[in-house]
């Protein structure tokens, strides 16, 4: 029985004339190898997005932030307040203050129509009235160029997300709204977080546009520390005057996203599995190719003593370095494409659009070189099993 050394040289000899030989296969070669990389390259930038949702998503949640809604509601659209609810809210203990006060923001959330840049369709976008304290809570930056709103006046501040994704979000700019005019008088960026999708206003004067009264839909508000939450829930949910949900932000953004990412993710799976059916296929197909072509070459070599284990590895490993070249060119093609590519998508809570970015993690890439190389496995088990069993004798009447 061969030794461990001489065992590795007969693998290392056939997968090296394997190797050697893909020029005379290149078209067989390559169908398989960009068959693979389309697989990966579909998985990894799918994967991207849920991602870079849940990144976004999550950005919106510092730890000592929180959220209050009506009780019994799982989003602002279906939440209520009057101005003395909002008030004993802001009054509770636990919360961050400054020198204006509690840092808790009663907030008004309608949806407005505004056209894509990329299609020029419209979609639903987020308008919401804040108070002045949002800007602590959320950690608000005007960006250069712009200002910050003068309170009580008509004028609106527009996330940067939103500045990039839809038409006519410029600074300068005017929104007609119905039958108010709503001057652009700044930018801001919110940390990459969910705020960044959308166009702020003073809650007031929201509130006098679309006839809404006193009311409100939320409070943000900014914890004077992350175990100060338990003392703030308890003085909200124990008052007799309140009846509301109270929430960390992380929890709350994190219901958000759930429904969305898991869609994106079983989409993206879903797909992947489909063409990497099609491209086990393909590298069945190289790998017979490549074991009939070499059918005397094998013969032979079996003839001189190489045993069938060092001929099926040696098949094994050519189909696994073409499906890990095919998996790293997907990887690579993923990246340099949609790492950091800017879309929105319907949040389904809220039914408006969050943008956000693809994020291409070393995970994803991980992911789909495994997968490129559950591929190579597959597609070249076949192949190397009927290259270990060709008859010698029967080979060698073929010389």
């Amino acid at each position: 029985m061969a030794g461990p050394i001489n065992w590795c040289s007969q693998v290392v000899s056939v997968a090296k004339f394997g190797l050697l030989g893909i020029p005379q296969r290149r078209g067989s070669v390559a169908a398989a190898v960009f068959g693979i990389a389309g697989v990966v390259g579909v998985l990894v930038s799918v994967l991207s997005m849920a991602v870079g949702f849940q990144k976004t998503m999550s950005a919106s949640a510092a730890p000592d932030s929180a959220i209050i809604l009506r009780s019994g509601a799982d989003s602002e659209m279906v939440s209520g307040f009057g101005k003395e609810e909002t008030r004993l809210i802001a009054d509770a203990p636990g919360l961050a203050r400054d020198t204006n006060g509690a840092l808790a923001s009663a907030e008004l959330f309608v949806i407005i129509n505004l056209p894509k840049r990329s299609t020029g369709m419209d979609a639903n976008v987020p308008f919401r009235g804040v108070e002045m304290a949002a800007f602590g809570v959320r950690n608000i930056r005007i960006m250069e160029g712009g200002r910050s709103l003068n309170w009580g006046q008509n004028e609106v501040i527009v996330g940067v997300g939103a500045a990039q994704e839809f038409a006519g979000l410029a600074v300068g700019k005017t929104l007609h709204i119905g039958r108010s005019e709503w001057p652009i008088v700044g930018l801001f960026s919110a940390g990459g977080g969910t705020a960044e999708s959308e166009i702020w206003t003073d809650a007031t004067v929201l509130q006098g546009a679309y006839h809404r009264g006193t009311g409100y839909q939320s409070v943000y508000a900014r914890l004077s520390s992350p175990a100060a939450f338990t003392q703030f829930k308890d003085s909200l949910t124990t008052d007799p005057r309140l009846s509301v949900k109270v929430m960390r932000q992380a929890e709350f953004y994190a219901e958000q996203s759930t429904q969305v990412t898991r869609l994106i993710t079983v989409l993206g799976v879903l797909i992947a599995a489909l063409m990497a059916v099609g491209a086990v296929f393909g590298a069945l197909n190289t790998m017979y190719n490549s074991v009939s072509t070499r059918t005397r070459e094998i013969a032979t070599l079996r003839a001189l003593g190489f045993g069938r284990l060092a001929i099926l590895t040696a098949v094994m490993f050519e189909a696994l370095a073409l499906a890990l070249i095919g998996g790293l060119v997907g990887g690579m093609v993923a990246y340099v494409a949609f790492n950091g590519f800017h879309t929105s998508t319907v949040n389904w809570q809220s039914f408006s659009q969050v943008t956000f970015a693809f994020h291409v993690t070393p995970l994803l890439l991980g992911l789909g070189i495994a997968l490129a190389t559950v591929i190579g496995f597959f597609g070249g088990l076949l192949p190397a099993v009927r290259a270990a069993r060709l008859p010698i004798t029967a080979a060698l009447r073929e010389l």
